[in-house]
């Protein structure tokens, strides 16, 4: 690969950095064909962009994008694929599953909404990092919560108040 080739790769790869949010940066090597092609169609059904990159290139771009992530480059030894999403923890997820049947893929580090995860040991509390939209969710249904309570509360006493009332008045016949 020519030099010119090389730095627009590099230029590629740092805009894709700087365009998203959620990376995660795995070793998927020694995978036969059929686990690799397995990958690459769990990637696609999860809408997640899998690329492998030299690590050469890869330190070039993380020193041109604007976020700091120089704190990954202790991992870039070995084969590193980076896995791209809209999902904080889709990726994880992925991987835990893929997990299952073989030890691949390996997590390397993620980097998150700004907090970069370094090491395969931070899988687990990656699955659990919730999306934006399931953090919406939750705080909506704790808005509701009181609200919900207090009609309910209005509800019952209205039924107890309607017994006292009937009993009232059949005691008095």
């Amino acid at each position: 690969m020519r030099k010119e080739e090389k730095n627009q790769l590099v230029d590629s790869i740092a805009e894709q950095l700087n365009n998203n949010n959620t990376i995660y940066f795995a070793d998927t090597s020694n995978l036969n064909a059929e686990a690799t092609s397995n990958l690459r169609r769990q990637c696609f059904k999860r809408e997640i962009k899998l690329t492998v990159v030299k690590n050469t290139l890869l330190k070039r771009a993380l020193e041109k994008s604007d976020k700091k992530l120089d704190e990954f480059y202790p991992i870039l030894k070995g084969p590193t694929s980076l896995m791209f999403s809209e999902g904080g923890n889709v990726p994880a997820k992925l991987i835990k599953e893929l997990r299952k049947t073989s030890d691949r893929p390996i997590l390397k580090g993620a980097f998150v909404e700004e907090v970069a995860y370094l090491g395969d040991d931070q899988l687990d509390a990656l699955v659990n990092i919730k999306t934006k939209n399931e953090l919406i969710a939750d705080l909506i249904a704790l808005l509701q919560s009181p609200a919900k309570n207090v009609i309910s509360a209005l509800q019952s006493g209205g039924q107890n108040l309607t017994g006292i009332l009937k009993t009232l008045s059949e005691k008095e016949n």
